[in-house]
């Protein structure tokens, strides 16, 4: 992903943060498969995901570095929509559910992006 920019590897992060604590939950016996090595850095640290989050994040970081608008807005504001209809209602189950559970734990950053 060498083509986003700081704002884009943010997003990026915080998108693995969130599927990675659905997976957790939701496929914790399923956990086997690395992210991509291209995807993995921005991670921050080694996680295991289910083949079917691997795939998920994967499609995530290709249609973000494949944007064509450019400036990128945030995708809450897109008017253009990459995702495919099942990968979009997955990524907003995530989001719901990850979401709230973040925030709970007390991670007020992701409550100021989520409002940029």
């Amino acid at each position: 992903m060498d083509h986003l920019t700081p704002r884009q590897q943010k997003d990026l992060r915080i998108l693995i943060s969130f599927v990675a604590l659905f997976c957790r939950s939701r496929h914790g016996g399923l956990r086997s498969v690395p992210l991509e090595p291209e995807v993995a850095p921005l991670s921050g640290k080694p996680q295991l995901f289910c083949p079917e989050c691997v795939d998920l994040v994967g499609y995530a970081a290709k249609r973000l570095n494949n944007c064509p608008l450019k400036p990128k807005p945030s995708c809450k504001k897109c008017y253009v929509h990459c995702y495919r209809p099942d990968y979009r209602q997955k990524i907003r189950e995530i989001m719901a559910w990850s979401g709230k559970r973040l925030l709970l734990r007390g991670r007020l950053d992701l409550l100021f992006h989520y409002l940029t």
